[in-house]
């Protein structure tokens, strides 16, 4: 059941179920069924079936299912189900780090690392905290649908980032970027909500990416190639910079 509690010593039970699916994506679903469901009655089924099937992809798409997010005051849980496909250090982007006249300090400008989560149409698109906190900066900005899989993606596409702080004064800031197909950011928080650590703050429609980055002295669990489940990977755990390793295979 949603809220339960569950351990790494036996606590809690387990068991398989099908996602829901998000409110967001039922509409859609919806419309291509009713869509199938007419091209049948007029008996042009060679229409119909890629319809059904459309039908199905979309539901697919839009799944949510249950997760369980680790409790830690020291972890950052991954925000996207997906593929880490950058690890860099760049400074934080300018709606992150400059102040934003509310009086609420931002990153700051000093590099720090940035962790990309690639995002394909088979993913997730479910986006869930990093942190719990409260959620001070939600920020849209538009642009253009270049391969969210590209470095300048970060700084040309629709994109729209969110700063949480903790109570401990911790802030993690992470963006959600619009790609090739993507044609919609849906923030489900605002500024001034408090939202608990894997709580669901968002989605993207259609492949995408998410952009997430660490306080200085953090530096990823994660490994470029790893893929990570939105609420379930820790992606860092809080001034814990050790170099790991892996191979491909």
């Amino acid at each position: 059941m949603p809220g339960d509690i569950l351990d790494n010593r036996g606590r809690g039970s387990a068991g398989w179920s099908w996602p829901s699916i998000h409110p967001e994506g039922r509409k859609f679903g919806a419309i291509a069924a009713i869509a199938a469901a007419v091209i049948f009655i007029f008996g042009w089924s060679y229409i119909a079936w890629p319809l059904v099937a459309l039908t199905f992809g979309i539901l697919a798409f839009f799944r949510d299912p249950e997760r369980v997010t680790p409790r830690d005051d020291a972890f950052i849980v991954a925000p996207a189900d997906g593929l880490i496909t950058l690890i860099q250090k760049v400074p934080p982007p300018r709606e992150l780090s400059a102040n934003d006249g509310t009086g609420i300090t931002g990153m700051g400008t000093e590099p720090v690392t940035r962790v990309s989560i690639f995002m394909s149409v088979f993913d997730v698109h479910i986006n869930r905290a990093p942190i719990g906190g409260t959620v001070r900066r939600v920020v849209y900005i538009p642009g253009k649908f270049l391969n969210a899989d590209l470095d300048k993606a970060s700084e040309e596409n629709e994109r729209q980032h969110f700063l949480i702080e903790r109570g401990d004064g911790l802030r993690i800031g992470f963006t959600q970027i619009a790609g090739l197909i993507a044609r919609r950011i849906v923030p489900f928080v605002k500024g001034g909500d408090i939202v608990a650590v894997g709580q669901r703050v968002g989605l993207i429609r259609f492949g995408s990416r998410v952009d997430v980055y660490l306080p200085e002295g953090t530096e990823p669990k994660v490994l470029i190639g790893q893929r990570v489940v939105a609420g379930e990977t820790v992606l860092a755990e809080l001034g814990q910079a050790p170099l790991i390793e892996g191979i491909r295979q």
